[in-house]
């Protein structure tokens, strides 16, 4: 599995436009060129680096098996570190899990 973290506003929002389009905190897809995503163990560390001092976060599960669009592996940063990201909207049938996501201080 991969993981989005997004307010539940802007969740909400692409539910009702039928696809996500969001690509991280304040930034769109089409400014973007992709969707950011983590990996299980990254999830709180972006949490606290992006979305520090905010509430109604939402975390999305999803199941890159059923994403259409292409998923590459990698840092654009020029770190070791690789990230998931999408390269096109993300389809709502692959977000398997919608929860609540508050970061953990470390």
């Amino acid at each position: 599995m991969i993981f989005h973290l997004t307010f539940t506003a802007d969740w909400v929002a692409g539910v009702a436009a039928g696809e996500y389009r969001l690509s991280t905190r304040g930034r769109s897809l089409d400014e973007v060129g992709f969707i950011h995503c983590s990996f299980e163990n990254q999830v709180n560390r972006v949490a606290t680096s992006l979305f520090a001092g905010t509430s109604e976060l939402v975390l999305l599960t999803i199941d890159p098996a059923r994403v259409r669009a292409e998923i590459r592996h990698e840092n654009l940063d020029g770190g070791d570190e690789l990230f998931p990201h999408i390269y096109g909207p993300l389809n709502l049938d692959a977000v398997v899990e919608v929860k609540r996501y508050e970061p953990k201080s470390s």
